[in-house]
């Protein structure tokens, strides 16, 4: 990227041109890599992976937004062979039923009054309109464990993680409205798939545990029965040592302890030793840009720099 470049792209001019646009950060190529390989565990995340998976217990992960916590299950899946991640992003609204299926009974009435007015017969197929969620695809009898993350639970309402504890502690449930159906056996389709699994009496019951992960950005205090049926780990803040090795992995480049770079990462452990809320994907978004041949210098360079580098807590 030369200097003309950096100023050729957007320049507010109204005047139509077509340019070649730069390239991407490794991490946000199109369709997205897992940057699994690129993970790097802090101490004693690899004790607390194995604690959770030797005990069949979920694995609550809080820290900084950015530091890795939705990355560590990709890794564990991908070094055990756990298949893809089921993946259930928690908001206010999430319900533990939707995280286990979801049933369209509209659809399926309005489906019965079609079967109806075409051959006075009716028609009744549940199966079309149920679908397991992402919690229930895991669950699911199966050979190996399957990975499921559970993605910002801190989000969630104040009632979820209770709601939680019986299936976590069981790992099984029940659908009613298969339970009460005319059918022992129906075929489910699973989360975000095609592919369809066979449900007996309306009951769900895992045969392998799955390897759960919960991530947590500390916004919420959990009630103690649910924390004691998990392994807890609190990601670390990272060292101007680490964040070189982090921002090395990414960028795929070395980053030594002098030099511009070296300054921006100190520059962001500081403020992050300081307290304030930032995460590290703007350390590497501003490492990018930064560190680019033609980056702009001076005034502009350090604004660039407080442009990509706002405390997340504020406006």
């Amino acid at each position: 990227m030369t200097g003309a470049q950096w100023d050729g792209y957007y320049r507010g001019d109204g005047v139509r041109r077509a340019v070649d646009l730069p390239e991407a950060p490794p991490w946000r190529t199109f369709p997205r890599q897992p940057m699994s390989a690129v993970f790097q565990p802090p101490p004693g995340l690899r004790e607390a992976v194995n604690a959770a998976l030797w005990l069949r217990r979920p694995l609550l992960i809080t820290g900084l937004p950015g530091s890795g916590k939705s990355t560590v299950i990709e890794q564990v899946s991908a070094e055990l062979d756990f298949g893809p991640v089921l993946r259930w992003h928690v908001t206010s609204r999430s319900t533990l039923t939707d995280a286990l299926y979801q049933y369209d009974a509209l659809g399926r009435i309005h489906a019965q009054r079609l079967g109806a007015g075409d051959d006075g017969g009716g028609a009744d197929d549940i199966a079309p309109f149920l679908q397991l969620g992402p919690l229930g695809t895991a669950l699911l009898p199966s050979p190996r464990p399957r990975a499921l993350l559970v993605d910002e639970i801190d989000k969630s309402d104040l009632d979820l993680p209770s709601d939680l504890l019986d299936v976590l502690e069981s790992g099984e449930f029940e659908i009613p409205e298969l339970v009460r159906y005319e059918r022992d056996e129906v075929r489910v389709r699973l989360h975000q798939s095609r592919d369809t699994a066979a449900v007996v009496r309306g009951r769900i019951a895992c045969t392998q545990f799955p390897f759960i992960v919960l991530t947590s950005n500390g916004e919420q205090i959990f009630p103690a029965p649910f924390l004691r049926r998990c392994v807890r780990f609190t990601m670390p803040r990272p060292s101007p040592e680490a964040l070189r090795a982090l921002v090395g992995a990414h960028l795929r480049m070395d980053v030594p302890e002098g030099g511009p770079v070296a300054d921006i990462v100190r520059a962001f452990a500081d403020r992050l030793e300081a307290g304030e809320a930032l995460a590290i994907d703007q350390l590497l978004n501003a490492v990018f840009l930064l560190s680019r041949e033609g980056a702009p210098q001076g005034v502009a360079r350090e604004e660039l720099a407080a442009l990509l580098m706002q405390e997340l807590s504020r406006a």
